[in-house]
């Protein structure tokens, strides 16, 4: 592609961008601080840290404020503070079923093992703005929540897929991959075909409405009816931290990190399936993020059965991460004057051609002359 300098060069480019920090931190509000921005607008700072792939919360409270609002801007600025950290450590694996869980729902099922939590949660609310902008909550409009004691039993509950296995209704894919390592794709892309820890890696970190979207295509019908889809177990909670002690090389827990983990159902009826049993997918992301890891555990399934057939796979890993599509999406907005210049020349270039009957106006697909 051919570029060209913007009129006026690096003056122009150095007001603009001072004209963006000028009204940025000169607004007429108060400068809001990562706390307030952590506390109040918790899901999209968690939705930062998932596209970006970094846990810590004041960082991408910090990037959403820089950005104005935008997640995925603020995706990329963390990414590319991230790309500056040393690597101190490699963490040790940790087991989903050590979550701690904070919010925990079952739609799949009335009575499962365990309690059903519905935690911090909008879903049975009515969608009513309840005031307006800038008018404060009066003192007693919400009271602070009394202290629930939960037993370990319900922080920690037996997982749906639990029974279905009992009862001898999943096809188990534990380890019939050989996908022993999983793989880094902050260090080495993932390209199809790619091991399964590559796909859900990278719908982890995938911007959260094009998986969304990929994933509503994924189960529409022809006529634009929605095949059912089945969701077995939504959870919210903490998991540990450990990494190797550089003396003894132990395992320390030396914190705790947010995730939001979903597993989907969805009934085997092809031609080479077991139709006695169901097939189920599985998501994980960081932070708070419903939307993503059902769409992801959907998608996980999608592509297990129909990935390597058609170009599922290849939209999953090429098209969903936010940075690369909205990098070239924002590309298109820098001069492109020599390339358009060259598409203009040769379109006059084959209209005086074609006027001087030395080759054909428009292309015909029999390679007729449709002058």
């Amino acid at each position: 592609m051919g570029y060209s300098g913007a009129r006026g060069g690096l003056a122009a480019i150095l007001a603009a961008e001072d004209l963006v920090r000028r009204k940025r931190d000169h607004a007429p509000a108060p400068w809001a601080s990562t706390e307030q921005i952590t506390e109040r607008f918790r899901l999209a700072v968690d939705r930062v840290m998932g596209e970006a792939g970094l846990y810590h919360e004041p960082t991408a409270a910090a990037a959403l404020r820089q950005a104005e609002g935008d997640p995925l801007e603020a995706a990329h600025l963390v990414r590319a503070q991230r790309s500056t950290l040393p690597r101190l450590a490699n963490s040790e694996p940790v087991d989903p079923d050590e979550l701690i869980v904070l919010r925990r729902i079952v739609p799949a099922f009335r009575e499962p093992d365990g309690p059903q939590l519905l935690g911090r949660t909008t879903d049975y609310t009515g969608r009513m703005l309840e005031r307006p902008d800038g008018q404060p909550a009066p003192p007693d409009a919400s009271p602070e929540p009394e202290p629930v004691e939960r037993t370990d039993e319900q922080r920690q509950p037996r997982r749906f897929l639990d029974l279905l296995r009992k009862l001898d209704l999943v096809v188990d894919h534990r380890g019939e991959n050989g996908d022993a390592e999983p793989h880094d794709i902050t260090r080495v892309p993932a390209r199809p075909p790619a091991a399964r820890s590559a796909v859900l890696a990278t719908m982890a970190r995938a911007e959260t409405g094009a998986l969304v979207g990929l994933w509503y295509r994924s189960i529409l019908g022809p006529d634009g009816d929605v095949h059912e889809v089945t969701l077995g177990e939504v959870r919210h909670g903490r998991l540990p931290l450990r990494i190797r002690h550089p003396h003894t090389g132990n395992p320390v827990t030396v914190g705790e990190f947010r995730v939001t983990e979903a597993e989907a159902i969805e009934d085997l009826d092809g031609a080479e399936e077991d139709r006695t049993k169901f097939d189920v997918g599985y998501g994980l992301c960081l932070g708070h993020n419903e939307r993503k890891v059902i769409a992801m555990a959907n998608l996980d399934i999608a592509n297990r059965r129909f990935g390597r057939q058609g170009p599922l796979e290849q939209l999953l890993l090429l098209t969903t991460d936010g940075l690369d599509s909205g990098g070239f999406l924002e590309h298109l907005k820098l001069p492109h004057y020599v390339t358009f210049r060259s598409m203009v020349e040769r379109k006059q270039a084959m209209r005086a051609a074609a006027d001087a009957g030395m080759g054909p106006r428009v292309a015909d697909p029999a390679g007729r002359d449709c002058r």
